[in-house]
């Protein structure tokens, strides 16, 4: 009796770990990135919630999708009374929420954020492993290199030189999402001439004497006049031409999306090296 017992109870222990979780039929995200990866991958009903940032037009590429979707601000009490049964957070979400929803007995998952293609491929995998949507997930998967596929081989050729340049004078280097989409895209990425390694200051100055053929930047969320973008009101910067803004939504997570951004980088570079050609 004692060693059927325990028999039982080593059965019971190796077997635990892939029981313990059937598919989630509650799902709250709490981050922008991870609310985009659940409304891609969800089931119909599966997720009851998203971040209120998911609604935002000039941040979310599923903005129109999300507002059918109840939304939270991170907060505990209001997570915990939705009675899920997987909270999914990022790793820089509200630390004291995540903690606390721990405490209370929740199922939390945190992502971190893409830092490069791969990690895209990781994290839709893994978000189709805790939903159980594997298949939607490979078929993502599939799309998204297919379609990274075919922005490389059109960015043969010519690699002009571009400067990632952000409010505040920040830039992408090494290390990056941006930096890969960059170079996906046919470009040379000028940080990495400087070996700039991941999100860092580009003065000015380094900028100037890298001599961009391009200098992209990212829209604003505010029209508003900010401190933050006084740097390209700079008449060195100004004199490599209209700074290039290309749209936010499609930079801030790594997502299939990402590839709108390479195709948006694509035919920027496609239009500088028209234009070359016609000044020759």
């Amino acid at each position: 009796m004692i060693r059927r017992g325990l028999a039982l109870f080593l059965l019971w222990s190796v077997g635990a770990p892939a029981l313990a979780f059937a598919a989630p039929e509650r799902v709250v995200s709490m981050n922008l990135c991870t609310d985009q990866l659940a409304l891609l991958i969800a089931g119909e009903g599966q997720l009851i919630s998203v971040s209120h940032l998911a609604r935002e037009q000039r941040s979310s590429v599923l903005a129109e999708q999300a507002a059918r979707v109840p939304v939270n601000h991170g907060r505990a009490e209001e997570v915990f009374l939705m009675r899920p049964d997987l909270v999914i957070a990022g790793t820089f979400t509200t630390r004291a929420t995540v903690e606390m929803l721990r405490r209370l007995g929740m199922r939390v998952e945190e992502f971190a954020p893409a830092n490069s293609f791969d990690d895209i491929r990781v994290n839709i995998r893994r978000m189709g492993a805790l939903l159980g949507r594997e298949a939607r997930a490979e078929n993502l998967v599939a799309n998204f290199n297919d379609g990274l596929a075919d922005v490389e081989a059109a960015a043969g050729g010519a690699d002009p030189l571009a400067a990632l340049y952000y409010t505040n004078s920040y830039t992408s280097g090494v290390g990056t999402l941006a930096d890969e989409i960059v170079t996906a895209s046919g470009l040379q990425n000028l940080s990495e001439r400087y070996e700039l390694q991941g999100t860092v200051k580009l003065p000015l100055e380094l900028l100037v004497m890298g001599a961009p053929d391009l200098v992209i930047g990212r829209e604003a969320f505010s029209q508003a006049p900010a401190l933050a973008r006084e740097n390209y009101q700079h008449p060195a910067l100004r004199a490599f031409g209209a700074i290039a803004e290309m749209q936010s939504k499609y930079w801030i997570c790594g997502a299939p999306f990402t590839l709108q951004a390479a195709t948006n980088l694509l035919a920027l570079r496609e239009r500088h090296l028209a234009n070359e050609t016609l000044g020759q």
